[in-house]
């Protein structure tokens, strides 16, 4: 079976998902059936320590840091990963962004109970 809908989760500040969320939705990402802005997130806690020649959004060099961010998912079809990561790296304020992309086996009981 080829998967064709992924889902999206990115780990960003909660300031910036409105404007991620827009974004995604007028490159008409964020469509599910008959509605769109369709994403869900929730509050995560985090560690990390940034390396020496870094550019960091919060943190110090060499300093262990602890945080509060939100993963953001949403669904996604394959032909639109590329733009939709497009648009994530042009708002996502970290140096490197954490994405995950992962492939779905989905099922629509709204069609006969069948997968897609």
């Amino acid at each position: 079976m080829e998967c064709n809908t992924y889902k999206i989760e990115v780990l960003i500040p909660e300031r910036y998902i409105a404007s991620l969320r827009n974004r995604l939705n007028e490159a008409g990402i964020l469509t599910v059936g008959k509605y769109d802005n369709v994403i869900s997130y929730s509050e995560v806690k985090g560690y990390w320590r940034t390396l020496e020649g870094s550019d960091p959004y919060d943190g110090e060099a060499g300093t262990l840091s602890e945080g509060t961010e939100c993963k953001m998912e949403f669904r996604c079809r394959l032909q639109q990963i590329d733009a939709a990561l497009m648009i994530i790296k042009a708002i996502h304020p970290y140096e490197e962004p954490i994405v995950n992309i992962i492939p779905l086996l989905c099922f629509d009981i709204s069609k006969d109970n069948r997968y897609y």
